[in-house]
């Protein structure tokens, strides 16, 4: 009789035990053991959740500008101011204002609201280039202008034609200071014929002349 007391009395408690454990492990918070697979998937995903967020903190940190080697020639340097009859004669005279350094930084201006004032850079890297007299000079130079507007990795790359590109990598293994020539002379044409009637047209040019005719009217 004393055994089966005892035995029911065990029974009793091994079911406690079972309830208490149960009511733990569903509770908020409980120190459930994980199930192994499950586990093993969590921390997986963790892992790739992880990734995921440092790869879209590193797509959003502030990535460091790239600027060419060319890009520091000094063409916006302080310069007189144009005359009304200076800035009306570009509008018929590309020539006269791409040798005018006011009318090259006003035309700079002008071609970084349409996205294309590497052509312009292109074009002074170039002029640049061809009064160098230094053989390493001229070398580190014409390489720096294929890197910085040749080079299809750069983001500053002009539209050249397949002929004048086969002639540049040619040149390139023996640079001088004249291998541009024919490729600025398309991006001339390009900024002569595409950029520059717009350029009268815009608010950039329209601007300045306005502002130095009145000027010129109230002295």
């Amino acid at each position: 009789m004393a055994a089966t007391v005892d035995i029911a009395e065990m029974r009793k408690r091994q079911q406690a035990q079972n309830e208490e454990i149960s009511t733990v492990s569903q509770a908020p918070g409980g120190n459930q053991r994980p199930n192994t697979c499950c586990f093993c998937w969590c921390c997986c995903c963790s892992c790739s959740c992880l990734t995921v967020r440092n790869e879209e903190r590193g797509e959003h940190a502030g990535r460091p500008t790239h600027t060419t080697k060319m890009e520091n020639i000094q063409i916006e340097e302080e310069c007189q101011t144009p005359t009304v009859e200076e800035i009306l004669s570009w509008s018929h005279n590309f020539d006269k204002m791409m040798k005018s350094l006011a009318g090259q930084n006003l035309f700079r201006e002008f071609l970084r609201t349409e996205y294309s004032e590497e052509n312009l850079l292109f074009w002074l890297a170039c002029e640049d280039l061809k009064n160098e007299q230094n053989t390493k000079i001229v070398e580190d130079k014409a390489r720096n202008i294929y890197e910085d507007y040749i080079s299809i990795l750069s983001s500053k790359e002009v539209s050249l034609d397949s002929r004048v590109r086969e002639v540049i990598n040619r040149n390139l293994l023996d640079p001088t200071a004249h291998m541009y020539e024919d490729a600025q002379l398309q991006i001339y044409t390009l900024m002569h014929r595409d950029s520059f009637p717009r350029f009268l047209n815009s608010h950039v040019y329209k601007s300045l002349l306005e502002g130095t005719e009145d000027s010129t009217t109230e002295s």
